[in-house]
């Protein structure tokens, strides 16, 4: 396929990115979306790997590319698709490494079911338009909750984030007046609410916080035992996020540009609509070093083995055929000098 990825971390200055100063650790940082698969992945994979050390911190989509840029890590993470230019700049190359899903999370005692929202009730709460649980809005989609009559406590990202990416790229998607007033990025001009500083820190406001709602990866609402909602899709259903409606979502991917591929408010009456792939993003090019091995060695195996550990941690593997395509890259980059 045009545009292949050849996908490898570096340890010299590589095509316009600085390397990494480091002491022989394999050093990666960004999206904290990913990071509980990602710091799963380094443990099994050491556990029977002897070479260099690898560690990966999530700071967010875009503190990690800014990382990488200034040659603070050898790879970023990122839920976002960084633009064409920045691509080009830094001559790196993305790795989709598994699909996820964003939550709209909430701190709600006594509900009788779980809450169910249309995308115009979550741009209307996250706009500041919606204040109260029990709007007449939110009680004509759950009809039957006994909603509370007490103020909705907005809770949003702080930092750069690849998570609020992905939530604004779906309302951009299926609000207009969102559309108008926030756009799409990883970082907005949030009108209404309090910021934290990644998706554990989403989380943890939320569980301390009554009566709030927040956006987060799907396995931070799982770990931190949160109620979730369901979401209407394009068939217009009302789904929840789980494995099974996350992979429906995954499969929309077209096979035209699947390394970059967007499946917010994807088609298909069991998808997901608030999905996205991961991606690692890496130099292109790279000189053979112990540490060049070490992470072909843990790549090769996150695109195998790896992705079986997804589905235990609320991720979804990827397609096999995207997998294996990846795999045949790497196994060609094994063999450069």
């Amino acid at each position: 396929m045009r545009g292949a990825l050849t996908c490898i971390l570096t340890l010299a200055v590589v095509s316009g990115v600085a390397c990494a100063q480091t002491d022989g650790t394999v050093r990666g940082a960004g999206a904290t979306f990913p990071a509980p698969i990602y710091q799963k992945w380094i443990e099994s994979f050491q556990a029977s790997d002897p070479g260099p050390q690898i560690s990966y911190e999530g700071v967010g989509s875009e503190e990690g590319l800014r990382r990488l840029e200034h040659g603070d890590v050898d790879f970023a993470a990122s839920d976002i698709v960084p633009s064409q230019e920045m691509r080009d700049r830094l001559k790196v190359e993305l790795l989709p490494a598994v699909v996820g899903g964003v939550v709209p999370a909430y701190n709600l005692h006594g509900l009788s079911k779980d809450l169910r929202f249309t995308p115009d009730v979550l741009a209307a709460i996250f706009l500041g338009h919606i204040t109260k649980w029990n709007d007449a809005r939110i009680k004509e989609v759950n009809r039957g909750a006994n909603l509370p009559d007490a103020d909705i406590i907005v809770v949003h990202r702080s930092d750069g984030s690849g998570t609020t990416h992905v939530l604004a790229e779906y309302l951009s998607k299926t609000n207009a007046e969102w559309r108008e007033a926030m756009g799409t990025g990883s970082t907005l001009a949030w009108k209404v609410g309090q910021g934290a500083k990644g998706n554990d820190g989403v989380a943890s406001v939320l569980a301390r916080t009554p009566y709030a709602i927040g956006y987060l990866e799907f396995i931070y609402a799982l770990e931190n035992q949160l109620s979730y909602a369901a979401v209407k899709n394009a068939a217009g259903r009302f789904v929840r996020p789980d494995i099974d409606s996350i992979t429906a979502a995954a499969r929309s991917a077209p096979e035209s540009e699947p390394f970059r591929a967007s499946i917010t408010d994807a088609p298909g009456r069991d998808a997901y609509p608030i999905a996205s792939f991961t991606w690692l993003v890496v130099p292109a090019q790279a000189a053979a070093s112990a540490k060049r091995d070490q992470l072909l060695g843990f790549l090769e195996w996150a695109l195998s083995a790896g992705q079986r550990q997804a589905g235990a941690l609320g991720y979804v593997a990827l397609p096999e055929e995207l997998a294996a395509r990846e795999r045949s890259v790497i196994a060609r980059l094994k063999k450069l000098p």
